[in-house]
């Protein structure tokens, strides 16, 4: 008889914005008269530059003429996408990453997911508390993380690093010497970050204990102060203890798209095994490439039209940042982050649980956003909400949270 992965059934409850979305969905359907604004889940909604929009149409005609015609894309993506990354966001930042360096994906989130199986079972993460959830779930399917608390809220192979109000939300080195550690700057949930020299002393600390950082940059577009690095390449040392993730969701829209990259350097060995010859395996037996069109729109976001246009975007999105981190603070509460990252992390009122808080929020105001606890225990007492909302609705949201 055939057997499960019993991992998954370690999982408490479900995905977390799987959750907030049947929450929603039974309010909605409760309430057909109520108007809901959701500032909840962190996705796009602002429609795709003319740049994009047009490299999309040329290359859905090129796919339209047998001369011009792409079947599978090569593995590990096409040759074109993969200079222009080496070129705009490594080279021209001083970072040294070839283009066979680079590994294109369907996204972030899936190269969060599965870049864990590449390392053994008995490894130990670390992950910052609170964090995006994929990172500790999919290392339970995997078996890594131990026996779930129920009570804490913790796995007991897990290496928590708690960013909180007292510490300025800012991880710390953890007693305990981990083997992996998960880094997400800007931060998702907090909206916050570290400077280029806090980063350096992570890569120096991985490489004096041997552990290798998988670095999330997925936000790495709304970064507006100097001294924050754009890519962990930029530190010295990190080609032999980091992996970096990258996403076209959030600075180029491309959340319904599907583009991504993960940057494997060359010189991480791990006893004498190449982790970009182990990831580049992977990838090419479990991936059969992002679609041309796909990866021809990513192209185009290097162009000076493509970087003119998502730079009044992502500017857009920041304006609303600004508006929620303003209009709230007006109003009386605690907020964070909206500087380098489209998120703001605010500590819920009157003593409220996250939970408490958004049943509040969705109730009275008819107001979306993400429970604080959702992304981890030191998340409980706080709420995140996104500014990738219209700036209409974000005004709108605001003045409702205002008059609560």
């Amino acid at each position: 008889m055939y057997k499960i992965n019993e991992n998954y059934q370690k999982l408490p409850g479900s995905y977390l914005f799987s959750t907030i979305a049947k929450k929603v969905s039974a309010f909605a359907e409760a309430n057909p008269q109520k108007e809901i604004i959701r500032l909840g889940i962190g996705d796009v909604t602002q429609p795709l530059a003319p740049a994009i929009i047009q490299a999309m149409h040329q290359a859905v005609d090129e796919m339209a003429d047998a001369a011009t015609f792409h079947g599978y894309a090569p593995d590990l993506g096409y040759e074109f996408l993969r200079t222009a990354i080496a070129e705009h966001d490594y080279k021209a930042r001083g970072c040294d990453i070839s283009a066979d360096e680079i590994f294109v994906s369907d996204g972030a989130k899936s190269d969060s997911a599965n870049i864990q199986e590449i390392f053994g079972q008995d490894n130990r993460i670390a992950v910052c508390d609170p964090v995006y959830p994929v990172y500790v779930d999919s290392n339970v399917m995997a078996g890594r993380t131990g026996t779930y608390n129920a009570e804490t809220e913790t796995w007991s192979n897990v290496i928590y690093m708690p960013c909180t109000m007292e510490n300025g939300f800012v991880p710390e080195f953890p007693k305990e010497a981990p083997d992996i550690i998960y880094l997400c700057l800007p931060n998702n949930p907090t909206g916050t970050t570290i400077t280029k020299q806090q980063l350096q002393e992570w890569v120096d600390y991985a490489n004096k204990i041997g552990a290798v950082i998988i670095y999330d940059g997925a936000y790495e577009a709304y970064i507006s102060e100097e001294n924050v690095a754009h890519s962990i390449f930029e530190c010295q040392g990190a080609r032999t203890c980091a992996i970096e993730l990258k996403s076209y969701s959030k600075n180029a829209g491309f959340t319904g798209v599907r583009l991504g990259y993960t940057v494997v350097p060359k010189d991480l060995k791990c006893q004498g095994a190449s982790l970009n010859q182990m990831w580049a395996r992977r990838h090419g037996t479990k991936f059969n490439g992002a679609p041309y069109i796909v990866q021809r729109a990513g192209e185009a976001t290097y162009s000076p039209e493509g970087k003119a246009q998502l730079k009044e975007q992502v500017a857009y999105y920041m304006k609303n940042a600004a508006a929620i981190k303003n209009g709230l603070g007006a109003a009386g509460y605690t907020v964070f982050g909206g500087v380098n990252a489209p998120y703001i992390w605010l500590k819920t009122p009157g003593n409220m649980t996250s939970w408490e808080f958004f049943d509040y929020l969705l109730e009275q105001a008819n107001v979306v956003g993400t429970p604080g606890s959702g992304f981890g225990p030191s998340g409980e007492g706080y709420f995140r909400l996104t500014a990738f909302g219209s700036y209409e609705n974000t005004l709108a949201a605001l003045e409702r949270i205002r008059k609560l």
